[in-house]
């Protein structure tokens, strides 16, 4: 793969990341980690000194500007996904006060533990 080529696909994968992170599809954006694991690879391993020095300053430049974009997308997608988490854990009941049995151990409430995932 061309250097021009790696640069280009791994530009257009954070475009498309992007969307998603911007129309908040934390989902759609995190199944694309590992075709940009593969991009980034590629983009690594392909030689960049065939590309004219003006080609390699504007795709370096576009890819600079896209990942910042990411970063700062990514940074708003964690905090979207922290404050449901948090509404949901406000919403969530308050155990009551452990009631204790006639041996004085705790008895059970009758209430089965909740697992909440953070997981997109």
């Amino acid at each position: 793969m061309t250097g021009r080529h790696a640069a280009t696909a791994l530009a257009d994968l954070l475009e498309r990341e992007n969307a998603a992170l911007a129309a908040l599809d934390l989902g759609g954006a995190a199944a694309m980690l590992a075709e940009k694991q593969q991009a980034v690879a590629a983009l690594a391993a392909a030689p960049a000194g065939a590309l004219p020095a003006a080609e390699r300053r504007r795709l370096a430049e576009r890819l600079r500007r896209l990942a910042e974009e990411n970063r700062l997308l990514l940074e708003q997608g964690l905090r979207v996904q922290g404050r449901v988490i948090g509404m949901l854990v406000q919403a969530l009941p308050r155990p009551a006060a452990p009631r204790y049995g006639a041996g004085g151990a705790i008895a059970p409430s009758g209430t089965a533990p909740l697992i909440v995932s953070a997981r997109a």
